[in-house]
C-alpha cells in the first residue's frame, strides 16, 4: 500500500482551483461551447420581420420577403422523409417530432451570403405555433447540399 501526504495551504487550494477553472474553460471553449451558432428554439416568429431578424442573428443575409410559404399538417406519426429531416433538426437542437399532428408553416428565403457561393442557395425556416421548430439552408440540384442553420466555420 503506498501512502502519499502533502501539505495544502490555502494559497495552493485557491490556485489548484483556479487552474482547475481554467482548465475546465479551455476545454468547453475548444469543444464549440464559447461559439454556440445553434438556433434559439424560443424565440416566437410572429411576423416576416421576426423570421428575417431570427436568420440573421444566425448570420444569413436573406431577401426580404419569402420565395415560397408552404403551410402543411405534419403527420401524427413521423415517418420518411421526415425521420432523416429531423436527424438534421436534432443535432441544432430542434425536435421537428414535438410538432407531430399540428400545423406547421414553411418560409423559404433566398440566402445572398453562403460563403463561395453567390446564388442558388435557400434558408427554409419551420415555424409551428409561432415558434421555430426546424430549419435548414440548402442549394438544390446537381451539385446541392443540406445543412443546419448555423453559419459555416470559413478557414482564415
Amino acid at each position: 500500500m503506498l501512502i502519499w501526504t502533502t501539505r495544502f495551504s490555502r494559497k495552493k487550494a485557491v490556485f489548484a482551483v483556479i487552474l482547475l477553472g481554467a482548465i475546465l474553460a479551455a476545454i468547453i471553449l475548444l469543444a464549440g461551447g464559447g461559439n454556440d451558432a445553434r438556433p434559439d428554439a424560443d424565440t416566437p416568429l410572429l411576423t416576416n420581420e421576426d423570421r428575417v431578424s431570427y436568420l440573421q442573428s444566425l448570420g444569413w443575409e436573406v431577401d426580404p420577403e419569402p420565395v415560397e410559404t408552404l403551410l402543411f399538417l405534419l403527420p401524427e406519426t413521423l415517418e420518411e422523409p421526415y425521420l432523416s429531416y429531423n436527424e438534421l433538426q436534432l443535432e441544432q437542437g430542434f425536435d421537428l417530432s414535438a410538432c407531430s399532428g399540428k400545423q406547421v408553416s414553411r418560409y423559404t428565403y433566398t440566402v445572398r451570403n453562403y460563403p463561395d457561393r453567390p446564388n442558388g442557395v435557400q434558408a427554409n425556416l419551420y415555424v409551428c405555433e409561432s415558434l421555430p421548430v426546424a430549419g435548414d439552408i440548402c442549394s438544390p440540384g446537381a451539385d446541392g447540399f443540406q445543412a443546419g442553420l448555423a453559419f459555416p466555420q470559413t478557414e482564415k
